[in-house]
């Protein structure tokens, strides 16, 4: 698979946005790096109470919005009302401005992280579908700034974003899905590491060494309080990993592991006890993401955070897409076509991904599940 610069390495084998915002109705109605955390993040900055008068106001004003319900129509998958929700949420690998000294950029941002955060009827629980961006897949014709995009037979799933932006990235995940998405989240490099060190770091344990020059990250085993700069570099470390298979099916586990610290951290960290802290990183949190113009309001996240307050890290099922290895190409990657319609068809229908989905697929044998804690 590609190297973190683009560049390939030898050894790297081994539903829906309404113009209204209200779908699915249940009994509540709203909610790299790089997922379901950065929705926990937002929403405990914001149930802190800071949304009155000039802070109410100064927040709003942070917020960028794509109005994906106007880019795409109504070619999408049909609208289905049973009180779920689905989130896409991405980080854009952008060496843009102070991007850069991540690797120089190829003609344009791409999604370094895809998930597909699948909320059940309820909001008490959640399933994740990690999406690995080396995945070849269909990818439909799309539109940006007006001009036209063709679509490709055979394309590696990030560079939607690339050629068509957010909405190209939401059209390919939902015709690969068949599943409508309610809502679009982003964030990227720079807004990532500004997050983590406005919540004071997160805290980690390894299990082994991680030493990735590519990714700037060196760590021994035992606990750790990982500042910006190094939690970007252990979601984005693929190299250097012991026992790894130097994919980016390998940097998708430590992801998924790392969110759930997140996660809990967001939860313990005290935010309302301290006003200033807790307006420094909804500050920080607002100026970070972009969202669907749905979400584009300090109000609509908050509607949005209190509807998915009960779901922890605990209640949360991470997956990566069941895939396999491409027999073209051995550093791309192929969507299991039977296991991954279980994928979709159990989270079009609400229920728990089955195991049998995964267990024949490459996407959660990266080598270092276990590595973090």
């Amino acid at each position: 698979m590609a190297d973190s610069n683009g560049t390939k390495t030898a050894g790297s084998r081994a539903r829906g946005i309404r113009a209204t915002g209200r779908r699915r109705k249940g009994p509540t109605r709203r909610r790299r790096a790089l997922t379901i955390s950065l929705c926990a993040l937002v929403g405990v900055v914001l149930l802190g109470g800071a949304g009155v008068g000039y802070v109410y106001f100064k927040l709003n004003g942070n917020l960028k919005g794509v109005d994906i319900n106007a880019a795409l129509g109504h070619d999408r998958p049909k609208n289905v009302d049973n009180g779920s929700m689905d989130i896409l949420v991405m980080g854009s690998d952008s060496r843009a401005g102070k991007n850069g000294k991540y690797g120089r950029d190829e003609g344009g941002a791409r999604s370094d992280t895809a998930m597909v955060v699948h909320v059940y009827k309820g909001h008490k629980k959640a399933s994740v579908v990690s999406i690995p961006r080396d995945t070849m897949i269909k990818r439909p014709d799309c539109t940006k700034d007006g001009k036209d995009v063709p679509g490709s037979q055979r394309a590696m799933f990030n560079t939607a974003y690339e050629v068509g932006g957010p909405a190209c990235a939401v059209k390919t995940v939902e015709s690969i899905s068949g599943i409508r998405m309610d809502h679009f989240i982003e964030v990227d490099f720079t807004g990532f590491k500004k997050l983590i060190n406005a919540l004071g770091g997160v805290e980690i344990t390894t299990t082994k060494a991680i030493d990735d020059d590519n990714s700037h990250l060196h760590l021994k085993p035992g606990k750790h309080t990982l500042d910006g700069e190094d939690s970007l570099g252990l979601v984005r470390t693929r190299h250097g990993v012991p026992g790894g298979d130097g994919s980016d099916l390998g940097r998708i586990q430590l992801q998924q592991t790392f969110i759930k610290a997140l996660m809990d951290q967001v939860k313990n960290v005290g935010l309302l006890t301290s006003p200033a802290k807790l307006y420094d990183v909804a500050d920080t949190a607002t100026k970070a993401i972009t969202t669907d113009t749905d979400l584009n309001s300090v109000g609509e996240l908050t509607g949005l955070a209190k509807s998915l307050g009960g779901i922890g890290s605990g209640n949360i099922d991470m997956v990566t897409l069941p895939v396999t290895y491409d027999k073209i190409d051995p550093d791309r990657v192929l969507p299991l076509e039977k296991q991954s319609r279980q994928v979709w068809d159990a989270l079009h229908h609400d229920q728990a991904i089955p195991k049998s989905a995964i267990k024949d697929s490459a996407g959660d044998k990266g080598g270092t599940g276990t590595y973090v804690q």
